[in-house]
């Protein structure tokens, strides 16, 4: 299961870089949102620290986007 979640927000990152060169707003930033959220759920599930707290940090970054 975890090795599934690791892939699938590989797969929405890569996405939603490519929708950012693609100049696709504010789809992008929707996308890179679920991708930290579903980054976030990873590094919960194996204790990962350090990359919670980036894509924590990303995801408040992005929120802020959509705001703004």
């Amino acid at each position: 299961m975890n090795n599934a979640i690791k892939w699938a927000a590989t797969a929405v990152t890569l996405y939603g870089a490519l929708l950012t060169s693609l100049q696709v707003t504010p789809l992008n930033i929707y996308v890179l949102n679920l991708a930290s959220a579903i980054w976030l759920i990873w590094a919960m599930r194996v204790k990962d620290k350090q990359l919670f707290v980036v894509n924590l940090g990303l995801l408040a970054i992005y929120a802020l986007g959509l705001i703004i």
